[in-house]
């Protein structure tokens, strides 16, 4: 069976694959352009995204706002025009900056996750991009759209439900993931889109939902558009092609890494998350990184108590220093083994999967 496409409002993708947002610096224009230009979503990640830019180190904030305006700009226009994305997380320092310049820059979606987008509606108002939470166990479900219905009577253009084996940061806490793990997450995808179904009544709209963690094929793809779902959120498949943004170094460290190499790692974000056990997270395991400089990156981080600077750990794994580096990635790495490009693994999607 071929599949539907992904409708956000008057925004059509011809394929309902959402390219997830990772960062720093793996998925920026060259990933989501791609992405996009097949007929998927791309995003683009907010998460200093101008750590290649001359002043980073001196001026982390604009080099981040000019690099992330640039990205939108030179992915739309890759694209050919389509749907490109940028996801950003509710920890950062200077929300409200990353989403200004989202708007002002010409992209199409705001995807919000690792705390609640609260205030997301207020700060979009009077522009057309749309807006996508996204939400973990059914309660942040439920507590966001409430929120954003009573206090700015408006819903989600777009809802992704991020499961437990997805990679990064985690709204689950690691007991949580091992019981999903066991007993399996069906019933809270469709607790959610029951939760959906209210607001697509109450507003007259649909509100399509997309879930994300763990999908790897067209089988995946498939099992969660059974359960209602219309489409898929998936990074970890895209790392690997050649259109990547991130190092060789680090796309070779996924096709290496096994399936025990794949751990949860505690975050300064204050969440857990998915990474691949290398030398720098061996050596967390014996004790904290001596932090030499503070990005300002986090609303809330003490560099006093926290076991490394997310920002140092995340660039050096960009720019291909792999061993001390923290490498995000999803549940299934490990089934990956070799490289393609963006518009092979798309038709591979595509295909229809086997008995």
């Amino acid at each position: 069976m071929k599949l539907k496409p992904l409708q956000i409002g008057d925004l059509t993708a011809k394929i309902p694959i959402i390219q997830g947002g990772m960062g720093v610096g793996i998925s920026l224009s060259g990933l989501a352009g791609a992405v996009a230009k097949e007929g998927g979503v791309g995003v683009i990640s907010a998460a200093h995204p101008g750590y290649l830019e001359p002043d980073f180190e001196q001026d982390p904030m604009a080099a981040n706002l000019r690099a992330l305006a640039c990205h939108i700009k030179r992915a739309k226009k890759i694209s050919g025009g389509g749907i490109i994305g940028v996801n950003i997380m509710c920890a950062l320092s200077h929300y409200e900056e990353y989403v200004e310049c989202c708007i002002e820059a010409g992209a199409d979606l705001i995807i919000s996750g690792a705390g609640l987008p609260s205030d997301l509606p207020k700060l979009v108002e009077g522009s057309s991009i749309k807006i996508a939470p996204i939400v973990s166990p059914p309660k942040t479900a439920k507590v966001l759209l409430k929120l954003w219905d009573r206090h700015y009577g408006r819903t989600a253009d777009l809802v992704v439900i991020e499961g437990p084996e997805a990679g990064g940061h985690l709204g689950y806490s690691k007991e949580a993931v091992k019981k999903y793990a066991e007993e399996g997450y069906e019933k809270e995808i469709l607790e959610i889109l029951a939760c959906v179904r209210e607001y697509e009544q109450k507003y007259g709209k649909k509100i399509p939902v997309v879930f994300a963690g763990g999908v790897y094929d067209r089988k995946d793809i498939d099992y969660y558009m059974s359960l209602g779902c219309d489409g898929v959120q998936m990074a970890t498949r895209f790392v690997t092609t050649e259109e990547c943004d991130a190092a060789e170094e680090y796309k070779q460290a996924y096709l290496k890494a096994d399936r025990e190499d794949i751990i949860l790692v505690d975050s300064p974000v204050g969440m857990p998350g998915r990474a691949i056990r290398n030398p720098f997270m061996k050596a967390r395991e014996a004790g904290p990184e001596k932090i030499q400089k503070c990005y300002g990156c986090l609303k809330k981080c003490d560099i006093s108590s926290i076991p490394y600077c997310i920002t140092g750990a995340l660039v050096r794994a960009a720019r291909g220093q792999v061993d001390d580096a923290l490498l995000f990635c999803g549940q299934n790495a490990w089934k990956l083994r070799e490289m393609t490009t963006v518009h092979r693994l798309m038709e591979e999607l595509q295909q229809e999967a086997e008995n």
